[in-house]
């Protein structure tokens, strides 16, 4: 059975719809809570901040339809298309981008603005499903780990030199997405120790760590030698220069940290670093965001202070609340049982979205919705993480609720792609 040609939106998946739609609504709602003033309630001034995300939030449904529109093959015969185009989307920048607020991420189109990192997401999602739905593709050979690391390491690289080191974080996302398709998990396991053994030089100092850890890490080593020799002599005997080298990468990575935090790191990020771990405070100057957004979110308390009635939220205590610090806004004029429902309506949209992944007869239509809920949860936990004190300030935004076309484009593409290609699934046998 063919697909009904008249009727676009036939098949489509109304649980999704209706989350996207719920959550936009939401967020443009908490947009105008948090950019009008006592003096200005008008709704329709389209030269305020919500003004403006109403004409983003019109234009998503002529993008919407042609989304719809297109046939499913298209995404996947001219993903490699898609994906050299974002690249040099990128690279473009560097020529005719933008610098706002020391970044130089965005394309200025009149008064507007266009920032391709939001694009460039999809983009990546397309060409990664790509790769990984080959017939012929697998992550037994250590080639093909080099080949899918090189597909999501080139757009991260590039936006991180903008610098948007935030955005191009949000690439490690694929990694939930390659392990899903057989990466292996020591890779995680590399990650989780790298990140911890990070944070703890930088908390502890490495005159303190360094003593400690180096015996722990030749200990766990030694033992590994012993596990082989008894299970597995045979790999031991084929790669003990490989292990040898993964214990001499460790003890460098460890004796390097101070030297990367010191001199790779700019002063901004060593200050959220030490904010975060408790080494410094800093509440007025780069610690100023995190400390209003926190007290905001805490003035909220169970019921919140109604909608319109946040004090703090009115009287502006908050920088970029309606950009990378929104869930604030939340916070205070909802209180915690709205923040609550906030946080399940994301959670519904990412579990419906790998519910509707599973039942994918394509392998590329499944690996590309894992790839979209990936990206939502690295959003999702990174922003809320940031806004909450849990995480260091690194600025990305919160899917649907932050203000900026960019950003609400970019995720209206990443959902309606993925629903373009479910609905496909559903009318043909």
């Amino acid at each position: 059975m063919q697909r009904e040609k008249n009727n676009i939106f036939a098949g489509v998946d109304l649980w999704l719809v209706s989350l996207f739609i719920i959550l936009v609504f939401l967020g443009w709602l908490n947009i105008y809570a948090a950019s009008t003033s006592e003096n200005h309630y008008e709704i329709l001034d389209f030269g305020a901040v919500y003004g403006k995300q109403i004409i983003w939030i019109g234009l998503t449904i002529p993008l919407i339809t042609i989304v719809l529109f297109i046939e499913t093959r298209f995404y996947e015969r001219f993903s490699s298309i898609f994906y050299i185009v974002s690249l040099l989307s990128l690279v473009g920048l560097f020529v005719f981008g933008k610098n706002i607020n020391g970044a130089t991420s965005w394309y200025a189109i009149g008064s507007s603005t266009l920032q391709p990192s939001e694009f460039a997401k999809a983009f990546t999602a397309l060409a990664v499903a790509k790769l990984l739905s080959d017939t012929s593709f697998t992550f037994r050979p250590f080639k093909n780990h080099i080949k899918a690391f090189f597909i999501i390491f080139l757009p991260a690289f590039l936006i991180t030199l903008q610098p948007d080191p935030g955005s191009g974080i949000v690439y490690l996302a694929f990694f939930f997405v390659f392990y899903r398709e057989g990466l292996p998990l020591y890779y995680f396991i590399i990650g989780f120790f790298s990140i911890a053994i990070f944070l703890f030089t930088l908390k502890l100092g490495s005159y303190l760590f360094f003593p400690i850890m180096i015996p722990i890490v030749i200990g766990l080593f030694v033992l590994f030698i012993i596990y082989m020799f008894i299970y597995k002599t045979q790999i031991l005997k084929r790669n003990w220069l490989q292990l040898v080298a993964i214990l001499l990468l460790i003890c460098s990575y460890i004796f390097s940290i101070d030297y990367i935090f010191n001199n790779v790191f700019q002063q901004r990020h060593r200050d959220r670093f030490n904010i975060l771990l408790g080494k410094t405070t800093d509440t007025q100057g780069i610690g100023y965001n995190t400390t209003q957004a926190l007290k905001t979110i805490a003035s909220g308390g169970f019921n919140g202070k109604g909608y319109l009635d946040g004090d703090r939220t009115q009287g502006k205590f908050v920088p970029e609340q309606d950009t990378d610090y929104i869930f604030s806004t939340v916070g205070e004029e909802w209180g915690f049982i709205g923040s609550t429902i906030v946080i399940i309506l994301f959670i519904a949209l990412m579990l419906r979205i790998i519910h509707v992944a599973e039942r994918q007869k394509s392998s590329f239509s499944r690996i590309y919705g894992y790839s979209i809920a990936s990206i939502f949860f690295i959003h999702f936990t990174v922003n809320v993480g940031m806004v909450m004190g849990l995480l260091p300030t690194i600025g990305i935004p919160l899917p649907f609720f932050s203000y900026g076309g960019s950003s609400l484009w970019g995720f209206t593409l990443l959902l309606f792609i993925f629903i373009r290609l479910d609905a496909n699934r559903a009318y043909e046998w």
